[in-house]
């Protein structure tokens, strides 16, 4: 093996949902997934021997890869929980081809379930509410952002990316409907994916701008409709990937870059990590980035693709809101395709499945399965995720084989 020699042979993704009719525990979601994808790649389960999934995986905090092999019944030989946050999907892909690569491991579930579980019972008197997390907002004792942030206001991550997008508004004077494009664009093509929440429910600039202030000088339509649901997808070599029913997906660069958890330890504001993972990602897979027939970004808010654009090198610094107001971003007729399914906010954000859709969405370009949304030319990609505040980020290069 050796580098680009692994591939995604195949992927599974549910519609995310507001509110599912019925619940599900993140482990039997998982079992649901890989049974999906497996069958999709035309593979056996035996055939598995990699296992990743995103964390958290309520039922087994720890030990989290033993319990899931154990539940699906598989032996592995490369285990691993990815906690990335919304760069966790393109994490696990990187991970899992690396592992491939130097012969870790030959085939491997990358698996991210994200279902409504059921209510935990009360000690008294029916169903109990169910508690977010602490990981969430990091009020924990003791934690930095619980001492300093959070009693500032700097709870979660609404506030963080509205100072962001505060901050790059001053420094570089982008117009408020420069980045409701963004939200428009993306919801339009939404309405070319069956799956999206957001399906034939287009919106104007001026719906954007007419939407409430969340967090100045962020609107509701700039903002991803947590949901939940699940994506999963089977990564092996791309010799064994072309005898699947397939076209192999071959992941050609990656790159991750780490800095800061909370957007007041960030070393520039306006100059995210994304920058060394998609400079690294570029350079191993041998390609740049004019050659991309279409591109996949994180789009928790509107101003994350704008800074993306920038710092993964697709247009200078400081001319992202430039580049967004001269390009087309639509898959029908659009010159610079971007988030084809709809992005999260088109599609709507089932936690690290919403990132992984975006891997998803290039997949399904490169594979032809798109459907009514499948571009004329699909061959050579590019995709990242974002966690955190703006503070995670890995960058991959995806091509057909």
């Amino acid at each position: 093996m050796g580098k680009q020699s692994a591939a995604i042979a195949g992927f599974t993704e549910w519609a995310p949902e507001r509110i599912p009719e019925t619940p599900m525990f993140p482990m039997e979601a998982a079992a649901q997934l890989a049974a999906e994808v497996i069958a999709d790649a035309g593979f056996e389960k035996d055939e598995v021997d990699g296992l990743l999934v995103g964390n958290p995986l309520m039922e087994s905090p720890m030990f989290a890869p033993s319990a899931l092999a154990e539940y699906l019944g598989v032996g592995c030989n490369f285990g691993e929980v990815v906690d990335l946050g919304g760069a966790t999907g393109c994490g696990m892909v990187w991970r899992a081809a690396a592992a491939i690569e130097v012969g870790v491991c030959e085939t491997a579930l990358v698996l991210c379930p994200m279902p409504m579980p059921p209510m935990p019972p009360a000690t008294q008197g029916g169903p109990g509410p169910m508690r977010m997390p602490a990981y969430l907002g990091g009020d924990v004792w003791g934690s930095p952002q619980a001492l300093y942030d959070i009693p500032s206001g700097l709870a979660a991550a609404t506030p963080s990316f509205a100072m962001a997008a505060s901050r790059y508004m001053a420094h570089w004077g982008v117009a408020p409907e420069t980045l409701a494009k963004v939200a428009v664009q993306q919801r339009h093509n939404a309405s070319g994916n069956p799956k999206a929440i957001f399906r034939d429910k287009p919106i104007t600039i001026e719906d954007v701008l007419a939407s409430r202030i969340v967090a100045d000088p962020l609107h509701l339509l700039e903002i991803v409709m947590p949901c939940f649901g699940g994506a999963a997808l089977l990564v092996t070599s791309a010799e064994r990937a072309a005898r699947g029913p397939n076209r192999p997906v071959r992941v050609s660069g990656y790159g991750e870059r780490i800095t800061h958890r909370n957007l007041t330890w960030a070393p520039d504001m306006l100059d995210t990590p994304v920058r060394a993972a998609a400079e690294r990602a570029f350079r191993m897979a041998g390609t740049h980035r004019e050659a991309m027939d279409l591109a996949s970004m994180y789009d928790c808010y509107t101003i994350t693709i704008l800074l993306t654009i920038e710092d993964a090198g697709f247009c200078p610094k400081g001319q992202g809101g430039a580049f967004i107001e001269e390009h087309d971003l639509r898959f029908d007729g659009g010159d610079w395709p971007l988030n084809t399914h709809g992005g999260q906010l088109g599609m709507g954000q089932a936690g690290t499945a919403g990132g992984l859709s975006h891997v998803v969405d290039v997949v399904q370009q490169i594979q032809g399965r798109a459907g009514e949304r499948q571009l004329p030319k699909a061959d050579l990609a590019y995709a990242n995720g974002t966690g955190g505040m703006l503070a995670e980020q890995v960058a991959l290069i995806l091509e057909g084989a």
